[in-house]
């Protein structure tokens, strides 16, 4: 499970003069993603602590999709903040935090799945069930249930590589450069795996719709 963000307040050090000087600037504009990773870099450890609040729920999604296993996402969710402070001094002054991070991500849910036999399964569809209360009537809300149901299967049955450029596209909103970067590959080739994961998806989907009920 994650751990307490004590965890990441580890250093009793003043910030780097650089560090303090940045967010003198203006205190009343909260810091941007690459300031604060900036901060981190330099000695700041307590901004890690302000990176985990904001990104850590949307990567916890991103993790369960990709593994559709709660407890395998909170565990990479935590080795991965533990390597942005293990590996803090190789972020560099350009680029997109969010990149580096889902980069990160990446590369610790591949370690998982090597070090695990169990193969990634469809997420537990109640994830997608946030705002079904929503819906005019009961009729309604089942049908929406029994998309997002096969919809989650569907997402399950892809390929890895295929699942992961789909997330990242489609749930957590990249952009085509960010994509690119964490997938080490032009933007060009994010482009077309992601049309083609978003292809196998569909060919998934409906063919779920014709399988009988079980």
């Amino acid at each position: 499970m994650i751990a307490d963000l004590t965890d990441f307040r580890i250093s009793s050090r003043p910030p780097a003069a650089n560090a303090r000087a940045r967010f003198a600037v203006d205190t009343a504009t909260p810091a941007s993603d690459h300031a604060l990773m900036l901060a981190v870099r330099d000695g700041e450890l307590d901004s890690l602590g302000e990176l985990f609040e904001r990104h850590h729920g949307p990567l916890f999604g991103f993790l369960y999709k990709l593994t559709g296993q709660r407890a395998a996402a909170e565990d990479i969710a935590q080795i991965v903040f533990q390597r942005i402070l293990k590996y803090r001094h190789t972020y560099r002054d350009e680029g997109s935090f969010t990149a580096w991070l889902y980069q990160l991500a990446r590369r610790c849910a591949a370690d998982h799945f090597r070090q695990s036999t169990r193969l990634p399964t469809a997420t537990d569809p109640a994830i997608l069930h946030t705002h079904a209360d929503d819906a005019p009537d009961a009729s309604d809300r089942a049908t929406t249930r029994d998309d997002h149901a096969l919809l989650h299967t569907a997402l399950g049955r892809l390929a890895r590589d295929d699942r992961e450029v789909l997330l990242l596209s489609r749930f957590q909103e990249l952009s085509f450069a960010e994509i690119a970067g964490i997938l080490e590959c032009s933007v060009g080739a994010a482009k077309v795996r992601a049309h083609r994961a978003l292809r196998a998806l569909r060919d998934h989907y409906f063919q779920l719709q014709k399988e009988p009920l079980s």
